[in-house]
């Protein structure tokens, strides 16, 4: 009896396994129906790749990750950035516009503007070979803003007060328990115009445009994608047909294959999205808008 229960104890052991795990392996299983590869196709080497820059600008590791994955690639002959983004944060916008420069030197890069091509979207944008806009986009809002809140009111009703221990004249900048000097405003001033004059410097160099004449095209106004046109933020007007057929004639690829992103990748991209809006919320910063 016990040599039986020994000869048969890695199929009890294993229907055990199964019977105590079997809504964790139900999971794994739908989730490898859902995100699992639905042709052939998506197995085949791409020749062409898109690179999706959706929601506010924060966090970019992943973005440049991809940019840069697609420059060294030699099977890439060029890449579309699909952005629909509000904008962001100074530095992380300035990342992703420098990883398009040194893109731009091996092979074609063409930008469509699904939805919104404003403020740090914008700046990651300009130096793509085309500037494409979907005719219902909003473009522009080249500007630069730091906000924050004064929740002295508030803390005088409960009677909370803030105490700190500081050096340096500048150090309580931007502290929401009380309203910002005159010297402290002025000296955020300074930031901002100096953020804002290398933002429409950049803007112009890279677009061709007069930058004495940086009014009519900055200045925060919002265009629609038309009048983005007419002042030279985009090239041209089309949907995303478009701005991949102009990328297949600048590439010169005679059979375009397109990446396929990954669903699960696309999914988190969204949570990552919603995620940086709630700390934008309660955590402001410096940014393009």
């Amino acid at each position: 009896m016990e040599f039986i229960k020994k000869l048969f104890s890695p199929i009890t052991a294993t229907l055990g396994y199964i019977q105590n795990h079997f809504k964790a392996m139900l999971f794994l299983l739908l989730l490898f129906l859902l995100f699992a590869p639905n042709s052939e196709t998506n197995l085949q080497q791409n020749n062409l790749q898109q690179i999706s820059l959706i929601g506010p600008i924060m966090e970019v590791s992943e973005v440049l990750q991809q940019i840069e994955e697609a420059t060294t690639n030699s099977h890439v002959k060029g890449v579309l950035l699909n952005i629909d983004s509000p904008g962001g944060a100074v530095a992380p916008s300035l990342e992703i516009a420098h990883a398009i420069k040194r893109l731009k030197e091996i092979k074609p890069v063409v930008v469509y503007a699904s939805g919104t091509l404003a403020s740090g979207s914008y700046y990651a944008s300009i130096w793509a070979n085309q500037i494409i806009a979907n005719p219902g986009s909003m473009v522009g809002s080249i500007g630069v803003i730091m906000e924050g809140a004064d929740f002295s009111g508030i803390m005088d009703k409960f009677g909370v007060k803030t105490q700190t221990v500081q050096a340096g004249k500048y150090k309580k900048i931007g502290t929401m328990d009380r309203a910002w000097t005159e010297f402290e405003v002025n000296e955020l001033n300074k930031v901002i115009q100096g953020t804002y004059d290398m933002f429409t410097e950049d803007v112009a160099t890279a677009r061709g445009l007069d930058l004495k004449k940086r009014d009519m095209f900055a200045n925060a106004h919002i265009f629609t994608a038309a009048q983005a046109k007419e002042v030279g933020l985009v090239d041209a007007l089309g949907v995303s047909y478009d701005a991949k057929t102009k990328l297949i004639e600048l590439s010169g690829v005679s059979k375009p294959v397109w990446n396929e992103e990954d669903k699960f990748d696309k999914f988190m991209k969204k949570v990552s999205a919603t995620t940086a809006v709630t700390l934008h919320t309660y955590f402001p910063a410096l940014t393009l808008k």
